[in-house]
């Protein structure tokens, strides 16, 4: 039968909250943290305590980021799967969904480590694409009006979504504002695709959440964190809302369809 109980917190959007949440787990003497997605969590429990082992799962460099020191002995109490597809690559796949983009807004928090960590490459990239990015910085939820006017205003033709909790807890509004103002988008979580966004790419949820039980099985059976190296994801899915894509008026190129893994008609 069951012997495992899990204890959920769940930010909803608010990173400020972490640091009270990890210490409501801390309290109730756990014996493993799991935090996904947002590498503010991670740091937020690293900072807390460094005897309660920590896995992450994190689209991020977990290396660049600062999570461990090295990905084959990660040391201390943390360990985890990082990295994913990175900023670049998701830009290379707006650019090929929409050939005529030439200025593409970047929808980052300045507050999430990760989201630093990608902007240079991203901007790299933009050269050898020929793009031009105007960045857009959003910290909390009252700041996406704000950011979406000011992406008009740079007369943006497509938008890079960053991965992050406040954007993934506010995706219903982020896809409606996307929308209304018909910008093609890339983000980086099928759930946004679900939600009504037109495309996505990042690794795979449901390897990812194995993998990591995975981690905390071979924990609670006495592994030291120290002792399990990174692992990075192995299988990355590119999902295509096609009603979506025709109400903004795009024809997305076969050779894409052809690639994605999910294609929601």
């Amino acid at each position: 039968g069951p012997n495992i109980a899990i204890e959920y917190r769940w930010t909803e959007g608010r990173t400020e909250r972490l640091p009270e949440l990890v210490a409501e787990l801390i309290r109730l003497n756990v014996d493993v943290i799991y935090t996904q997605g947002s590498n503010a969590a991670a740091h937020a429990a690293m900072r807390a305590t460094t005897t309660i082992p920590i896995v992450f799962t994190t689209p991020a460099d977990p290396l660049a980021t600062g999570l461990v020191a090295r990905l084959a002995r990660p040391g201390g109490n943390v360990t985890g799967l990082g990295g994913g597809p990175s900023a670049p690559k998701r830009l290379q796949l707006l650019k090929e969904a929409v050939p005529k983009v030439t200025r593409v807004a970047v929808l980052w928090n300045p507050a999430n480590p990760s989201n630093q960590a990608g902007l240079k490459d991203i901007e790299e990239a933009a050269k050898v694409l020929g793009l031009q990015l105007h960045l857009v910085a959003v910290r909390e939820p009252a700041e996406l009006d704000t950011a979406f006017s000011a992406m008009m205003h740079e007369r943006a033709n497509a938008l890079l979504v960053f991965g992050d909790i406040l954007f993934f807890a506010h995706r219903t509004r982020l896809v409606e504002l996307a929308a209304k103002n018909r910008l093609p988008t890339m983000y980086n979580g099928t759930e946004y695709v679900k939600a009504g966004g037109p495309m996505s790419y990042t690794a795979n949820a449901i390897e990812r959440e194995r993998r990591a039980a995975v981690y905390i099985d071979k924990i609670l059976k006495g592994t030291k964190p120290a002792d399990l190296p990174v692992e990075q994801p192995m299988r990355f899915e590119l999902v295509i809302n096609l009603k979506t894509a025709e109400a903004l008026g795009l024809t997305i190129p076969p050779s894409l369809l052809f690639r994605a893994d999910q294609v929601i008609q």
